[in-house]
């Protein structure tokens, strides 16, 4: 057991303040964190991967439009302190923005989604088990500069897109393919104030530092996500294939949201999971379609497109093909939906 401080705030100014000045809030290094549902954070202060010094305990702020869900003609609000099962099973998300219905309903046991927050998944960290157990020295992301045991070590469930020399380390959420395949936006609370964002510029791909895994700034918060109403909003679909059929992290997974008129793509939105260092948007894969009937043809041309850029390792490459059927898979059902 190590030592650490707690703390309860019950404003959003209490917990910038509380923060103070540390040298990253995005990185397992911090010696302060933010606790919500303390799924992810528990865990690995039990593993010894992170070793806060001071939790900040913001459960508090759920009472304010940090708990709250909104639907209104410009789109869905969702505070980040929302838990996953309330918005889950929010008849308005399952009806006009099932993508994002969908990834909670996949991501966790019933138990989990009833504690965790919508702002904590987004930030989880990696499952790659050099990472999450401290025998293994050589992981940059939990110690700069170490090395990545990953890379010439057991790495099925490795990332084949985003990776660098330094870390490749596969994003396990399912969450922020939904958000960003149906282009969210993230507003942020921190010490210089708020601020509005693409939630697809959230996440830091590793390149040279893999312990610095978002652009948070340190004591910021996230405060809501906002997705704004689309045709491909409706139209929207995540599929997630991993080893179990429950509660398992994905090998793969896919959100696509479809704008169709006739039968031809008059707009689309894709992000893939499990086969990347972050949430990866195929924007590459969204061109092909434009404009297209959504033959078999069309399919191919855009799941090879989505992985054009792929780097496999001696374990994982089969992740490859694994992810170009997952996404026109779900290409296929999002084409087929009624709405």
């Amino acid at each position: 057991m190590r030592p650490f401080t707690y703390q309860r705030v019950d404003t959003p100014s209490a917990a910038i303040h509380a923060f103070g000045k540390t040298d990253g809030a995005t990185s397992v290094l911090s010696p302060v964190q933010f606790l919500a549902g303390g799924t992810t954070l528990i865990d690995l202060m039990k593993l010894d991967v992170m070793r806060p010094e001071c939790l900040i305990d913001i459960n508090a702020l759920e009472s304010t439009d940090f708990g709250r869900i909104a639907i209104g003609e410009g789109g869905l609000r969702m505070g980040a302190l929302v838990r996953m099962a309330d918005a889950a099973e929010h008849p308005q998300i399952i009806r006009e923005f099932p993508a994002i219905a969908q990834s909670l309903q996949l991501a966790a046991s019933q138990q989990i989604r009833n504690m965790a927050t919508l702002g904590g998944n987004v930030l989880q960290r990696t499952r790659c088990p050099y990472f999450r157990d401290v025998s293994y020295r050589e992981c940059n992301k939990r110690t700069p500069g170490s090395g990545c045991a990953a890379l010439d070590g057991f790495n099925r469930s490795h990332a084949v897109l985003g990776t660098s020399d330094q870390c490749i380390a596969s994003y396990p959420g399912d969450l922020a393919q939904a958000l960003i395949a149906l282009d969210a936006m993230v507003d942020l609370a921190g010490p210089s104030g708020l601020r509005r964002m693409p939630f697809a510029e959230l996440h830091r791909q590793p390149q040279n530092r893999p312990e610095m895994e978002t652009v948070l700034q340190p004591g910021e918060l996230i405060v809501s996500f906002f997705v704004p109403a689309a045709a491909w909003a409706r139209r929207s679909v995540f599929l997630k294939v991993r080893d179990r059929e429950s509660y398992e992290f994905a090998l793969a997974s896919a959100a696509v949201g479809l704008d169709l008129v006739d039968g031809v793509v008059r707009d689309a939105r894709i992000a893939l999971g499990g086969v990347a260092t972050v949430p990866w948007r195929a924007a590459e894969a969204e061109a092909v379609l434009k404009g297209r009937a959504l033959d078999e043809a069309a399919q191919d041309a855009a799941a090879r497109a989505a992985f054009s850029g792929a780097q496999a390792r001696e374990h994982n490459g089969f992740k490859i093909e694994l992810g170009k059927r997952t996404l026109k898979r779900a290409i296929a059902q999002a084409a087929v939906m009624e709405i």
